[in-house]
């Protein structure tokens, strides 16, 4: 049974949606069970569905020809996920990988637009969530281009802790254990420039480590390094 608990999903990015119309995007989604390690659609094929993740995480990743992986977002329960044109027929750009035991809700895209014209504030409302999500992106590939490397792993660090965050005294953990290799696909750098680009961050006193997990301990001096414009929380994300 899906659930839209907004309590039970503090972070998701479905903060557009009115109860109302999150119940009613839920309650047309059929539910799917999806194994680690495999993928919700890859690259190349038909956009034509809405995803819900009710538990589990997805990853939604870009392979250069190289065969380097670029993490453009990571969804946790709650978020809604797909690359919808609505009213036009498209094809993914990225893949979905999914990256642990994970149960989404889905809809086809035909199923939503009939919903969309049947209730115009859903369509507002589903109008906004895409303004949203490209607001997100864009935020991302200005820090990625405009502020280098360091910029670009300070940046996704805040992300990090608007999402995964969890207050620990002064601090705040990143209560989500990531490896150099993942954060480095997180910014297109090597592990061996994230591994020094963090070592330095702790050398200054503005990270540390808690039982493998991230602890900022300076927050303002992570916004000075990538030029943060103090962007709403529903798009400063990961």
């Amino acid at each position: 049974m899906l659930t839209t608990n907004r309590k039970k999903y503090p972070n998701a990015n479905t903060s557009t949606f009115s109860e109302a119309n999150l119940k009613c995007l839920m309650d047309h989604m059929q539910e799917l069970k999806v194994p680690a390690g495999s993928h919700l659609f890859w690259e190349g094929e038909a956009a034509d569905k809405l995803y819900f993740v009710q538990s589990g995480s997805v990853r939604i990743t870009k392979s250069s020809d190289e065969g380097k992986e670029l993490i453009l977002y990571m969804y946790q329960p709650g978020d809604l996920l797909g690359q919808i044109h609505l009213f036009q027929t498209s094809t993914h750009g990225f893949s979905g990988k999914v990256v642990e035991d994970t149960v989404v809700g889905f809809m086809n895209q035909k199923d939503l637009e009939v919903l969309i014209e049947q209730n115009n504030e859903l369509s507002v409302e589903f109008m906004k969530w895409m303004s949203l999500n490209h607001r997100i992106t864009e935020t991302k590939l200005r820090d990625l281009i405009m502020y280098g490397k360091p910029g670009a792993l300070c940046s996704t660090l805040i992300r990090l802790s608007n999402t995964f965050g969890k207050p620990d005294g002064d601090y705040v953990e990143i209560a989500k254990k990531l490896t150099h290799t993942e954060l480095s696909n997180m910014i297109g750098a090597t592990r061996e420039s994230v591994n020094r680009l963090l070592n330095d961050l702790r050398k200054q006193d503005i990270i540390d480590y808690s039982n493998d997990y991230i602890l900022i301990k300076n927050m303002e001096r992570l916004k000075e390094f990538c030029k943060c414009e103090n962007c709403p929380i529903e798009i400063c994300r990961i």
